[in-house]
């Protein structure tokens, strides 16, 4: 009977991982608190990533962001293929883990599984510029209200990642200038 219940537990234990996902935070991470989500709403602009194969090769990368019905957030990413010359979108939901008062939620593209959102660095005063991490230390954007970020500001924040240990030789700074034509949009799975 002992045995039965270990092995229970382990099985409920592995399947409540795989629903729940990856919603850690990296270590030396701590998510703003303060953060009210009605301001950080409307659309944000990639200015850098680490780069992942859900985005790879991608510029003009947006995200949007809008209250769900069932309190949640939902979640619009959106960028342009240069390779395929065509957008690319994928749309998820994102809920707070802990509370609405703090930067931190799990996010999903692709049905049960989450993954975190941990926003650490965030313009308090005005919400023009975020920094954002996944689970882990190799999971990073830097985001703006507008294409552009000011040079010196955005060093600061790449220079403040890392001092956290995010490799910011590997960032990516996508093209958001000269926008591409308006071409037909394909939806794509993306972890953000």
């Amino acid at each position: 009977m002992k045995l039965r219940s270990v092995i229970t537990s382990a099985w409920s234990l592995m399947i409540t991982c795989l629903l729940t996902g990856c919603v850690g935070m990296p270590k030396g991470v701590k998510p703003v608190r303060g953060f009210e989500s009605d301001r950080y709403l409307g659309r944000w602009y990639e200015i850098a990533r680490l780069d992942h194969s859900f985005e790879r090769g991608l510029s003009h990368v947006t995200a949007d962001y809008s209250m769900r019905k069932d309190g949640g957030v939902r979640v619009l990413n959106r960028g342009y293929s240069d390779k395929k010359k065509e957008w690319k979108t994928a749309e998820g939901k994102a809920y707070f883990v802990k509370g609405p008062d703090e930067g931190y939620l799990k996010v999903s593209f692709l049905g049960p599984f989450y993954g975190s959102y941990v926003i650490f660095e965030l313009d308090e005063k005005n919400y023009q510029f975020a920094v954002i991490s996944g689970p882990n230390k190799s999971y990073l954007w830097i985001l703006a209200r507008t294409p552009e970020l000011n040079p010196e500001l955005k060093q600061n924040l790449i220079s403040r990642a890392a001092a956290l240990g995010f490799d910011t030789t590997r960032l990516v700074f996508p093209e958001q200038k000269q926008p591409p034509p308006q071409v037909p949009v394909r939806h794509q799975q993306s972890r953000r």
